[in-house]
């Protein structure tokens, strides 16, 4: 098959609970699924199958208040993911500021992650991770 990889995968549903699962909200949607023994939609489980088929991740850039996900190939420079965000970060790219999203949920916040030094330094030919959040620094 020229190189060519197959995935296997199984996603099992059940249309009644993933209508029900729609028509709620995502608060109301927790219990309803703890108290059925699943741990996510089956919506979210294809979503994360075709990322991984498609070789695809997503990284988090912030700004203020704002916070948005990027789609990029994995094994993605930092250099180009900046590229991905604006032209002119990829240019002007000096460095990325970078925390992995786990630790940024165990800290609560940016300042936070400051605090407790968990902020790493990446250059241009960092390989970014599902999930990374980044600040680039750049000057154009």
């Amino acid at each position: 098959m020229g190189g060519l990889k197959t995935h296997h995968s199984l996603l099992s549903l059940c249309g009644k609970i993933e209508m029900e699962l729609a028509r709620l909200s995502p608060e109301d949607a927790k219990p309803f699924l703890d108290d059925l023994g699943i741990e996510e939609p089956v919506l979210n489980k294809l979503i994360h199958a075709c990322y991984d088929i498609l070789g695809l991740i997503s990284f988090f850039t912030y700004a203020g208040d704002e916070v948005k996900a990027w789609t990029i190939p994995k094994g993605t420079s930092a250099l180009k993911a900046a590229g991905k965000v604006h032209t002119d970060i990829e240019r002007g790219f000096i460095r990325a500021e970078v925390i992995a999203f786990e630790e940024f949920i165990s800290s609560g916040s940016i300042p936070a992650v400051r605090e407790k030094g968990l902020l790493r330094l990446e250059g241009k030919t960092y390989e970014v991770k599902d999930g990374d959040i980044i600040n680039f620094r750049f000057n154009v």
